[in-house]
């Protein structure tokens, strides 16, 4: 014998199929093939049950819409490709896994957004409160650009000119001007770095020359008399 004929005598021959393993792995062959085959059925079936109630709410004129019952997501795909071939809107609400479901709508009847965001949230939709909810909001856009288009009947210039005179009306509007490091204070009164006691004493201390001068000027005055 030689080499090679020996080396391949001593392998391990390869496992042998007996009748029994072969009939098993045909069975569950099978088996696999005929869940398939049902499980396409069944879609078969579904879907064209979602086509006959699409074409029911299609031709019955009383109908605006019609709600499916909870289902998988698998389902509701075929709900969906089903509308979108008949022309109709269909939209997904509730929760998945719980009450996730498909309702079908005619496009004359489809709901707005704030009514389907409502339907989503699992809220009642209650549409005289959404018209009044419109009515306010309108209202409040009108009352904003009434103010944003208002314009005064007077310049604020001429009121001062009419009371003070047109030069000191002048002068008020230049002294009331905005300062951009200090807004409307002048900003000389911003220079000022004494403390708030040392501006008391200062006004005191005029006050008393003044009064001190006050006398001076009426002593004097007697005196000549």
């Amino acid at each position: 014998m030689d080499l090679l004929g020996s080396i391949l005598s001593s392998m391990d021959k390869p496992p042998t199929i007996n009748e029994k393993q072969r009939a098993l792995m045909k069975k569950q062959r099978e088996a696999m093939l005929k869940r398939q085959e049902e499980e396409k059925e069944k879609l078969r079936k579904f879907r064209q049950n979602v086509e006959d109630k699409v074409t029911t709410l299609l031709k019955d004129d009383s109908l605006q819409k019609y709600e499916f019952e909870p289902m998988e997501k698998v389902f509701r795909g075929i709900i969906h490709d089903v509308a979108e071939v008949a022309g109709v809107v269909a939209f997904s609400i509730g929760i998945d896994g719980d009450d996730r479901r498909v309702i079908v709508y005619k496009k004359e009847f489809q709901p707005c957004e704030d009514e389907l965001a409502a339907m989503r949230r699992g809220e009642v939709w209650d549409p005289e409160k959404a018209k009044e909810a419109l009515q306010r909001e309108q209202e409040e856009k009108e009352e904003m650009k009434t103010k944003k288009d208002f314009v005064p009947n007077s310049n604020y210039k001429d009121k001062y000119e009419r009371l003070i005179g047109k030069e000191a009306a002048k002068d008020a509007a230049r002294v009331t001007q905005t300062n951009k490091q200090y807004g409307f204070v002048p900003s000389a009164n911003k220079k000022d770095v004494r403390s708030i006691e040392q501006t008391l004493a200062d006004i005191q201390s005029k006050k008393k020359m003044k009064l001190s001068h006050d006398n001076a000027n009426g002593g004097s005055t007697s005196t000549s008399k």
